[in-house]
């Protein structure tokens, strides 16, 4: 066998700034500096190629569980790869992905009962959407095409997730290609748009404005889409006890589609498997990704009620199929791989372990609170925010433009950890596999970088 050709830092470097569109970056910036070059992962650790190894602070955006080069997966999937590669479900259907599709609706929240599959969670939310919308079509309410969303809300970068997103640095450059949805206040509690700050016992305003857009709206909404618990990309904003569940019931009276996008909080990330299941909310329609394959492959499922399925069975005439997949839909790599992953979430208990470092982690957020630079910090599970300010008593934050979440995440590589922010925000999302000493490297590591920058 030939030995396989080796290249340098610097060649490499070179050549991703020469041929590689980043996303999410500014490429001036980016091409103003040497990139750090990722060629191994060992457990919570990336391994650059020059041999400096940095704890994955972000699991590689959202999605690694088991932690990298897992055994058990990489056995799976050569397993896989020694059967078939890929087989379409157009016209075929895949024993893997038969498979996985009985072994999830096991697992989700009672009600979901079909499994419609994509390869990222923009394209999970976006068939939920379509689902949504195709549903009321059958059901004779063409009219039912507008989709109520939260402020703050992130739900992916494809036409119809970017139409329920609400974040403007990210989508209103492309306003006029997006359909037309109605914002209801977020639970931000450390900014209340009610002035209620602090107040964890207010009664929740924002549930009473969303059941007032309902009602003026009520006629053409076709469903509500949210992130149960935890807004994500949207600045780890924690829901408040009670808020999903208010949401929920809102949806129940109001006869409005309930769309939970748990492409973050998915798959333990939370405690539990399913983040709505802490408010025993049963969503019409659910979104998964990111966790499902454990940062191995591309892959996402939407899930759906028979109810909704049942809405598009008829003769061929009818034209009432659902119109939408794409050429990897139910990839038989990623669905064995994700089975395993299933799997040894019971074999290492991991539940359990995730629990365990969530308290560790509550105890580190604690001490993180009192830094003169920290206006808040937020948690749910093991998916924390610590949100940095300018003035503690006024609540003044940074502006945008001081990039001062990426001054800290840049420093914090310096102590062997990697992160990434969001705006003025510090993201703590390890790999669910992370031990007890690793988040103890890891907190270090944010508290130590944000001292340097802000003091």
């Amino acid at each position: 066998m030939k030995n396989k050709r080796q290249f340098t830092t610097a060649q490499l470097q070179g050549w991703d700034k020469e041929f590689v569109w980043h996303p999410f970056t500014q490429m001036q910036d980016w091409l103003a500096d040497d990139p750090v070059v990722i060629v191994k992962g060992e457990g919570c650790w990336l391994i650059d190629s020059e041999g400096k190894r940095y704890l994955d602070g972000v699991a590689s955006m959202w999605t690694n569980v088991h932690g990298h080069c897992n055994t058990e997966l990489n056995r799976a999937l050569a397993e896989q790869a020694s059967k078939i590669e890929h087989s379409t479900l157009l016209g075929l259907a895949g024993e893997q992905s038969i498979l996985l599709a009985k072994r999830l609706v096991e697992i989700a929240p009672a009600g979901l009962r079909k499994v419609f599959y994509s390869d990222n969670g923009s394209t999970a939310v976006e068939v939920g959407l379509k689902m949504a919308y195709q549903y009321h079509c059958h059901k004779g309410s063409p009219e039912k095409s507008c989709f109520i969303r939260l402020q703050h809300a992130y739900h992916g970068d494809t036409i119809g997730s970017m139409s329920v997103g609400g974040i403007p640095i990210y989508h209103s450059t492309f306003g006029p290609l997006l359909f037309k949805t109605i914002e209801a206040p977020a639970p931000y509690c450390y900014r209340c748009l009610f002035g209620r700050i602090d107040n964890y016992d207010c009664g929740m305003p924002c549930l009473t404005e969303l059941e007032k857009l309902i009602k003026e709206n009520l006629g053409s909404l076709a469903g509500m889409v949210i992130e149960p618990m935890l807004q994500g990309a949207g600045g780890m904003l924690v829901q408040p006890k009670g808020y999903l569940k208010g949401v929920s019931k809102l949806c129940e009276i109001y006869g409005i589609l309930l769309i939970t996008d748990e492409v973050a909080t998915g798959f333990g990330r939370t405690g539990v498997m399913f983040a709505c299941e802490h408010e025993e909310v049963r969503p019409d329609i659910m979104a998964v990704s990111k966790g499902l394959c454990a940062g191995y492959l591309p892959l996402a499922a939407t899930l759906a009620t028979d109810e909704i399925y049942q809405a598009f069975l008829g003769d061929y005439s009818e034209l009432r199929t659902f119109f939408h997949g794409h050429t990897f839909t139910g990839n038989p790599l990623a669905c064995a791989v994700a089975l395993r992953s299933l799997e040894l979430f019971k074999e290492n208990r991991l539940l359990e372990a995730v629990n365990d470092r969530s308290l560790q982690l509550k105890n580190h957020l604690k001490r993180l609170a009192n830094l003169p630079a920290v206006g808040d910090v937020r948690q749910y599970g093991l998916a924390a925010g610590v949100e940095l300010v300018k003035d503690k008593e006024t609540r003044e934050p940074y502006p945008w433009e001081e990039k001062i979440g990426i001054k800290v995440c840049t420093e914090a590589r310096k102590f062997g950890l990697f992160s990434r922010p969001l705006g003025n925000t510090v993201v703590i999302f390890p790999p669910l596999s992370i031990t007890a000493d690793e988040l103890d490297f890891m907190i270090d590591g944010v508290e130590r970088a944000i001292k340097i920058v802000t003091e």
